[in-house]
């Protein structure tokens, strides 16, 4: 008899159907999963074995195929165990309910409870997609599987608890999530808390309200790290489309949060600056997200930039410009998307004093050269926005002046974003930082003073191509600002200030 079971199963961050297919044939007894498994759903029978077994329900002495259909997809992980279970329950007779509508996924313990996996959310959304009215997952999984309104979501804690509720003998009580909580949490960090740093400040608020990228510099102990872990205090709250976005990629890597079910603040990723290419930008024998996409939405912090390795930064520039990085390998080819706000630091020179009012630096000038090499021309090119961030003076971090929180520096920003959100209606672009080329004309539109300036500072600072867009970008984001439609001098002037620094340094 051959019966069939819904489940589904992950490529990237992307779910498809998959249909789990049981025949159970008096012949000489065996257990074989065919349908492109790896190792880890080939393992299934065992788990699957051992939890009917120990929960008492009878295991067939028979010959057992059970076929993962399309059979020409890849088929990885755990998650196939509890539908796997199901099926074999069907064959045999132990349960009758109609599945039609149902589907399962879930790993199993020897002793028949249920395990969280990843990727649930992704599946939700599949299931919706595909007609699927009850959605079995995994406990621990539920509340991240109801976050997708019309399914209903069923948490599993065990075989006996499902068996129950198929016969009809218990009930499962369906899981509904709470979408009055998003956006509740409060913010422990604030800009409030950062003495001075006026410029440092000015520059991050033009960053959030085009979403630029930023490159701080200055000694240590002046701030860099303190400013940037607050970049997501003062961005735009993520709408419900970027939650969803967001949340998928992290349930891929398991990094959903049991309690939470949906990810509703800006992630904020710092790497260690011994991260690899791969650990960065994903991949794998079976690629994963990296950094950059865990960071989707978000805020990516790479601090002692120099420190970092030469590969695993160049293989940021495509990303940067594309917001997507696309990972390919024997198995496929897989697109995450990568679209961040990107918070550089450094220090000057290794000792961190080169150029430093006060403290003497020690570094010779070759190993300031050679300090700054190892950030290519080509990347910094990427980063619209350089900052010199001095050290803090004395009576800047004893003032008890009240600085600027958070919230208000995030209205201007607000305001900002929705000059942009309605200016880019009906294209795919969202921010200055992504306006195209093409549409410079049209959106930024220079006076003639301003456009002077622009043209000397080209010829003089030998600007390239890049630079000269990033220019204009945050020129008209700081333009945005103010709520002025046509870009003036002072915005120009301001937005060159924030390339100078590369000539100061690298003498580019």
């Amino acid at each position: 008899m051959v019966v069939k079971c819904n489940s589904f199963g992950l490529f990237g961050i992307d779910s498809f159907c998959v249909e789990v297919e049981a025949d159970v044939s008096r012949s000489v007894p065996s257990f074989d999963i065919v349908g492109l498994p790896d190792a880890s759903v080939k393992e299934s029978k065992d788990r699957v074995r051992s939890a009917l077994v120990n929960c008492g329900m009878e295991f067939p002495p028979a010959r057992i195929i059970i076929n993962l259909a399309p059979a020409d997809r890849r088929k990885e992980g755990p998650v196939y165990d509890l539908p796997i279970l199901v099926a074999l329950l069907q064959a045999t007779g132990q349960i009758g309910a109609d599945l039609e509508e149902c589907a399962f996924v879930g790993e199993l313990s020897l002793s028949g409870d249920v395990r969280r996996i990843n990727g649930v959310l992704s599946m939700a959304i599949k299931a919706s997609q595909s007609g699927i009215k009850k959605l079995f997952v995994p406990f621990d999984n539920a509340l991240e599987a109801a976050v997708v309104k019309d399914v209903e979501v069923y948490p599993v804690k065990n075989v006996f608890e499902l068996v129950d509720h198929l016969k009809g003998r218990g009930y499962i009580e369906k899981t509904n999530y709470n979408f009055e909580c998003i956006n509740k949490a409060s913010d422990v960090l604030d800009f409030s808390q950062v003495k001075g740093q006026y410029e440092a400040k000015r520059a991050l608020e033009i960053a959030a309200a085009g979403g630029h990228n930023v490159l701080l510099i200055g000694p240590p102990g002046s701030g860099k790290s303190m400013l940037a872990k607050r970049m997501s205090t003062i961005l735009p709250k993520m709408t419900f489309d970027e939650m969803i976005e967001t949340t998928k990629i992290h349930s891929v890597a398991g990094l959903v949060n049991d309690n939470q079910g949906l990810i509703t603040n800006r992630p904020f990723r710092s790497p260690h600056h011994s991260v690899s290419a791969v650990g960065l930008t994903g991949g794998g024998t079976v690629p994963r997200p990296g950094e950059i996409s865990l960071c989707h939405n978000g805020v990516l912090f790479l601090d002692e930039l120099p420190e970092f390795n030469r590969s695993a930064l160049e293989a940021l520039r495509q990303p940067v410009e594309d917001s997507k990085v696309t990972i390919s390998r024997a198995m496929g080819r897989l697109t995450y998307p990568c679209s961040f706000t990107l918070i550089a630091a450094m220090n000057p020179c290794p000792c961190g004093f080169y150029n430093h009012p006060v403290r003497e630096c020690t570094c010779t000038e070759d190993a300031v050269r050679r300090y700054l090499s190892r950030i290519s021309g080509p990347l910094l090119d990427r980063i619209d926005i350089h900052v010199e961030v001095p050290a803090v003076d004395y009576d800047d971090l004893t003032s008890k002046a009240q600085e600027e929180s958070s919230k208000s520096i995030r209205e201007r920003v607000n305001k900002a974003r929705a000059i942009q959100t309605e200016r880019y209606k009906g294209t795919t672009i969202s921010c200055n930082a992504n306006l195209d080329a093409s549409m410079f004309s049209q959106v930024c539109v220079v006076d003639d003073r301003a456009n002077m300036l622009l043209k000397n500072a080209f010829d003089k600072m030998g600007l390239t191509a890049r630079a000269y867009d990033r220019i204009l970008k945050v020129a008209r984001t700081i333009a945005d600002l103010e709520g002025s439609e046509i870009i003036k001098s002072n915005h120009i002037t301001e937005a060159i200030q924030f390339r100078s620094l590369d000539r100061k340094y690298w003498g580019r």
